[in-house]
């Protein structure tokens, strides 16, 4: 499955809004909000989810698209 991370500006700073999760969350920090959805997203790839980050500025432009692919997975039976 495919999940998708926005880091996007508001009044206040910057939201993170992920479609793994329930609730947004807010930082004063843009780098301090990209930091954390890159950790959010490795941590839901390890889990086995595609994860799509897209980040936008200020201006509403999209300034970077990140994606985090699960890792592979030990296809080799178990004896």
């Amino acid at each position: 499955m495919e999940q998708t991370i926005t880091v996007a500006p508001i009044p206040e700073g910057w939201r993170i809004k992920c479609s793994a999760r329930e609730h947004d969350v807010s930082f004063r920090s843009g780098a301090e909000a990209e930091a954390t959805a890159h950790s959010l997203a490795t941590e839901i790839a390890e889990a086995g989810d595609t994860v799509v980050i897209e980040i936008f500025l200020r201006d509403g432009a999209l300034g970077g698209r990140y994606v985090h692919a699960p890792k592979a997975r030990d296809r080799t039976p178990a004896r």
